[in-house]
């Protein structure tokens, strides 16, 4: 009988993050969201060189984990960042980063062998 393994919280979220940022389109509209001083209203597939089902696509995933926020209003889609989830993500990568403490591990190896 095979035992199932359980991960923590914390370990769940930042494999969700890290997923949803797994594609450059993804990190691409995360970039261009982060660099509007407001919610973005219109088609992002206008902005970037995406097909408009392809966008659909990448904002459905970054939707799912909450980093980004969608809603029709009229005839445009406001799009902005949920600061609140990139606020933990941000958490959760800076932490997991600095986690490792093995600073002579790979002192024997040139960086670019690693």
């Amino acid at each position: 009988m095979s035992q199932i393994k359980k991960y923590d919280a914390r370990t769940e979220r930042i494999a969700s993050y890290a997923k949803a940022l797994s594609h450059p389109a993804r990190v691409a509209v995360m970039f261009f969201l982060a660099s509007q001083e407001t919610c973005f209203f219109g088609d992002i597939e206008d902005v970037l060189p995406l097909q408009k089902a392809t966008v659909s696509q990448h904002l459905s995933e970054l939707k799912k984990v909450g980093l980004i926020q969608g809603e029709i209003q009229g005839q445009n889609t406001k799009y902005c960042i949920n600061c609140t989830a990139w606020r933990e993500a941000r958490e959760l990568f800076d932490n997991f980063f600095v986690d490792c403490n093995k600073q002579s591990c790979c002192s024997g190896h040139k960086e670019e062998d690693i």
